[in-house]
């Protein structure tokens, strides 16, 4: 096996990846070479494990601390500063800070970042979005903002509550919505900010250009450009009573669904359509598929939560059936290949509002699978 690892090294130093330490670089047995790319630095260490793993040229692994990349794909010029990622997908410029845990499901689009000590499961940063530190948000899809300078950002010290001990055994259907993905994708929306050392109790909504305080857990949806700081609230009574409410948890989680599915579309029918064929831009094609594919797994993760919670109580099972309208936008790959960014911020305001009724018309179709269950029961009961 060492005489393996050394034989990879060797190889991954010629094809241009920069090893700080050969002695303190560790790739498992299933580590396929090619997918790391010329160009990319592994730093003292980095631990390489799974066939998945994917490094993309610029990329730099453990800069500031060991890192372990476990069937994680990061794409060009993308860094981890230290910590664990596994089954997560980086985009161009994304970064990872230190001591970061970084778990299945979670995507962070181009210059999406973390600061040190943030965990994050089925989480999607949309472009530009940033976390401070000390933060645990699992379960939630967050966008707004233009650019670096005006972007969406989680203050330090904040964790979405995405477990509630209702029923049985409790449940996670409890996924948040910061922004969304119809206008988000666009680049065009206001940041949005959330206050530091607070919380959001799942499932909840936050509108664009919205600021909610530090220091405060934030218990209800809180519509675009609103300033909202709630004080705490006193609660004594009996805990087995239950007080619920199904229909707005059943609402709130075929709606987000339909947000995750309208940006796998958007991935599928934009991002990946527009990338040329060929070896140039292989590692493009490479990261944007894989992110693609992680959309698919948060739909089947967030699916089968939301069947849980309604078997449990009872409630018949929508099924999950969204519509996939053609993209009105006029896409073709393009050589050279005109950045991600780039093209979005060149579309016309004719085009964004089409794209945007385009997603939208996805994210509605849940809202009609949504009644269309009710509209089954409630026949189903006046049968019997």
């Amino acid at each position: 096996m060492r005489e393996n690892l050394q034989a990879k090294l060797g190889t991954l130093e010629d094809q241009g990846v920069t090893l700080i330490d050969r002695r303190q670089t560790y790739l498992d047995e299933t580590v396929d070479v090619s997918r790391v790319c010329g160009g990319a630095v592994l730093y003292p260490g980095t631990r390489l494990v799974g066939a998945q793993t994917f490094v993309g040229p610029g990329a730099k692994v453990g800069i500031e601390g060991p890192a372990v990349l476990e069937n994680s794909i990061i794409g060009e010029n993308a860094e981890v500063a230290s910590g664990y990622l596994k089954e997560a997908v980086l985009l161009r410029n994304a970064r990872a800070g230190a001591n970061a845990h970084i778990r299945a499901g979670t995507l962070l689009e181009e210059e999406a970042s973390t600061a040190h000590a943030v965990g994050l499961k089925h989480t999607v940063l949309l472009s530009f979005v940033t976390m401070g530190s000390l933060i645990n948000f699992c379960d939630g899809l967050i966008s707004g903002g233009t650019s670096r300078r005006d972007h969406t950002e989680v203050g330090s010290g904040f964790i979405h509550f995405n477990f509630t001990p209702r029923g049985k055994s409790g449940d996670k259907a409890t996924p948040s919505l910061i922004g969304d993905v119809p206008h988000g994708v666009f680049l065009r929306q206001r940041r949005i900010f959330l206050g530091g050392l607070s919380g959001i109790v799942g499932p909840q909504k936050v509108g664009f250009g919205s600021c909610t305080v530090a220091g405060q857990v934030l218990r209800r949806e809180v519509p675009s450009n609103r300033l909202v700081g709630d004080v705490p609230r006193k609660v004594d009574k009996e805990f087995y009573a239950r007080v619920e409410a199904p229909n707005r948890i059943l609402k709130l989680n075929l709606e987000y669904i339909g947000h995750l599915t309208a940006l796998r579309v958007w991935y599928r029918d934009v991002r990946l359509a527009r990338i040329p064929a060929g070896p140039k831009y292989e590692h493009t094609r490479v990261v944007t598929q894989a992110a693609s594919e992680l959309l698919s797994v948060c739909i089947n993760e967030r699916a089968e939560k939301l069947r849980q919670f309604l078997e449990e109580r009872g409630i018949p099972v929508p099924s999950l059936f969204f519509v996939n309208p053609p993209c009105p936008l006029k896409i073709e790959p393009s050589s050279p290949y005109l950045d991600h960014i780039e093209w979005v911020k060149g579309l016309s305001d004719v085009d964004v509002q089409m794209g945007v009724s385009w997603l939208q018309s996805i994210v509605e179709s849940s809202r009609a699978g949504e009644v269309g269950s009710r509209c089954r029961a409630t026949n189903q009961q006046r049968s019997d």
